[in-house]
């Protein structure tokens, strides 16, 4: 496992042990970094090749994929932008390390950014695990996403996340055609132990 700049984001890469098993680019929350989902990809997907990189924008010191003006309203114009850069990101790393198409497992600002992408560069992805998502793009644009498998966890304690607004990206999301599981569970913000059985079995039904 090593942490390189070789790309154009800041990224940690570990190696599949396992052939045949999707490999996972792991995104994190506010404030985490390349290190942060090491341990759940590791969990959800053993065997499996992870790409972790580091958000590039900096919100009063914290790292993120994207701006927000300020709690749950996001700069719609950045969210475009660190989009298409990590999907160029994405073709990077999949043509340096000889990877097959990745599933995105993305957390809070990470689960956002990875819908984003969805929806502007469907085919930089094979599917994502959203965790505690939200809808990133007020109007998204048309995008056919027919088959693609999405699994989206909400908590039903949530104090960022409201739940219809969940709710919404799941149906945006089925209306375009991906193949939604949508589950709430009975949490807050925060990961569970709920959050990495069901995305370990999802995983595994790939």
């Amino acid at each position: 496992m090593t942490t390189t700049t070789d790309l154009s984001f800041i990224h940690r890469f570990e190696p599949a042990t396992e052939p045949g098993r999707p490999p996972l680019l792991l995104l994190h929350g506010t404030g985490g970094d390349e290190t942060d989902l090491l341990p759940l990809g590791r969990m959800i997907a053993p065997g499996s090749a992870l790409l972790s990189p580091r958000g590039q924008v900096l919100e009063n010191g914290a790292p993120r994929f994207f701006r927000r003006l300020r709690e749950g309203v996001f700069d719609e114009a950045d969210v475009v932008r660190r989009a298409h850069e990590l999907a160029d990101f994405v073709t990077e790393a999949r043509a340096a390390y000889g990877l097959a198409a990745l599933v995105a497992v993305g957390f809070s600002n990470g689960a956002n950014i990875a819908a984003a992408v969805l929806q502007l560069r469907p085919e930089a992805l094979a599917g994502a695990a959203l965790l505690r998502a939200m809808v990133p793009l007020a109007e998204p644009p048309p995008v056919d996403l027919t088959g693609k498998p999405v699994l989206i966890l909400s908590g039903a304690m949530d104090p960022i996340v409201p739940a219809d607004n969940a709710a919404r990206l799941a149906a945006i999301l089925m209306q375009a055609g991906a193949a939604v599981m949508h589950q709430t569970l009975p949490t807050g913000h925060g990961l569970s132990q709920a959050d990495v059985t069901l995305t370990k079995t999802w995983i595994d039904q790939l």
